[in-house]
């Protein structure tokens, strides 16, 4: 059976909902931030960087968020979740998942983390990082509106749901406190409550037992 190695509300977040959507059996192994089991030689050995989630896979372990929502869907092709390989449509699946985990998620990371691009003790740099990260986020989720805005469907890429939704949804979900945040733009704001309506959805929310608001 997969296993799904995750903490609530972190990046495991979007293969959890892959997960649930595609309905095939898995568990999930909780790993416990709190008290850095993350760090812990166990957890090292399945993910050297330390890093949550991790995918098992029968004898496949698999890390790095946007590979392991990339393997889901291309191993159970039956579900749809991934335009066919060689087609244009796949080619701008590819562009959209590598800019959300390395352009968005890695500006997201600077934000929550100002003080990991400073020296030790310097609040007043750190609050400089976060609020330049903040505006640079804001640029981006200016970009997901208009990519949204462009072809005027229910989903990220269109008319069909696709693997990019749950990661678009999760970096979405991570500026609700934002003084700016996604759910206030005029065409992520109804993606997100359509997001919310999905069953899947709804399903990881309650076994991840998260608290409201949800974006």
């Amino acid at each position: 059976m997969i296993q799904l190695h995750y903490y609530p509300g972190n990046a495991s977040f979007a293969p959890h909902l892959l997960l649930e959507e595609l309905g095939t059996p898995f568990e999930l192994r909780y790993v416990d931030r709190t008290v850095a089991a993350h760090k812990s030689p166990a957890y090292l050995k399945l993910n050297p960087n330390g890093l949550i989630p991790v995918l098992v896979d029968g004898s496949m372990v698999l890390y790095e968020t946007a590979a392991i929502c990339l393997h889901l869907a291309d191993s159970h092709p039956q579900a749809g979740l991934a335009p066919a390989p060689g087609t244009a449509e796949r080619a701008h699946f590819y562009k959209w998942l590598m800019w959300l985990t390395n352009t968005l998620q890695a500006a997201l990371i600077i934000y929550f983390y100002p003080e990991r691009w400073v020296n030790e003790g310097n609040a007043t740099g750190a609050a400089e990082v976060k609020a330049h990260a903040e505006s640079k986020i804001g640029a981006m989720l200016d970009q997901m509106d208009a990519h949204l805005a462009s072809h005027g469907r229910d989903w990220f890429s269109g008319e069909r749901y696709s693997a990019l939704d749950p990661y678009a949804f999760l970096m979405c979900r991570w500026t609700r406190g934002f003084g700016r945040p996604a759910r206030s733009l005029p065409h992520l704001g109804p993606y997100l409550n359509r997001m919310l309506e999905r069953p899947a959805v709804k399903r990881v929310f309650t076994a991840e037992k998260l608290p409201t608001p949800y974006v």
